[in-house]
């Protein structure tokens, strides 16, 4: 009943009309009153951010600020996975019977999330990992490894709430909602997919960087508002790092794992 009652709920705020209204309020000159209460009801840390805060001309503007270069220091090693966003570890482990995956109790299987057969037997027994961001975390994301882009597409429509809530009780968001997807391959063979998923109201993933080439640490791109990102690694090819647990926050260029 709370699931069937909470999809109700997010069908009805989840259309063309209200995304709209929600990106022209954040990005009116309106919403820039509202930037100093953002600030302390979330902790943002002021002195991380690259411009005063007076620059920004609207909530948007500063919920996808950017940081000074040397807020986030990028792990070494090129055999070294840190990680793209600043976020909460919501969930990792390994990739159940060729396909499944597990996040907040609900079944996700890599043919819902990737759509084509040919890129799904490329993970079969491999391991994931789930980052999410909360409206407080910076929303820029950066390559996790230097590696080669080999394919980026999109699937999906309508993108619903990710976060815990979300996770708990939406019809496998993950798998459902908008989303942007990157293969990237490394020097010695290693294959990654960066899963960015949109979340609810608007379906923004904005790619910076074009180019085939990715450098570990340089941006790639934001997301307009709330978001989840997931990784998902070929078969023997990483071993998660100590500080990979449940629930533990994380920040661009921290490792998490590393190539076998």
């Amino acid at each position: 009943m709370r699931e069937k009652l909470y999809r109700s709920v997010v069908e009805l705020t989840n259309g063309r009309w209200s995304s709209f209204l929600l990106q022209h309020f954040t990005t009116s000159r309106i919403s820039k009153k509202l930037i100093s209460s953002y600030i302390n009801i979330y902790g943002i840390k002021l002195d991380e951010v690259s411009e005063k805060q007076e620059t920004f001309q609207n909530l948007h503007d500063f919920f996808i600020r950017q940081l000074r270069e040397d807020t986030r220091l990028i792990g070494e090693g090129k055999n070294v996975y840190t990680s793209p966003v600043d976020a909460k570890i919501e969930s990792f482990g390994d990739i159940e019977k060729n396909t499944i995956f597990y996040v907040k109790g609900k079944t996700y299987d890599l043919k819902d999330l990737l759509g084509k057969e040919e890129i799904v037997n490329q993970y079969l027994n491999g391991k994931y990992i789930v980052f999410y961001l909360s409206p407080a975390d910076y929303h820029r994301f950066h390559s996790p490894i230097d590696a080669k882009v080999v394919r980026q597409f999109t699937l999906g429509r309508k993108s619903y709430p990710v976060n815990s809530l979300g996770l708990t009780y939406g019809n496998q968001p993950i798998s459902k909602n908008y989303r942007q997807i990157s293969e990237l391959v490394t020097e010695n063979g290693s294959r990654c997919a960066f899963i960015k998923v949109g979340a609810m109201f608007v379906n923004s993933i904005h790619i910076t960087n074009t180019s085939d080439n990715w450098n570990k640490g340089e941006e790639v791109g934001f997301f307009s508002f709330g978001s989840t990102v997931v990784m998902l690694f070929n078969e023997n090819s990483v071993q998660f790092l100590e500080n990979v647990v449940q629930g533990a926050h994380i920040q661009v260029g921290q490792a998490f794992a590393h190539m076998l």
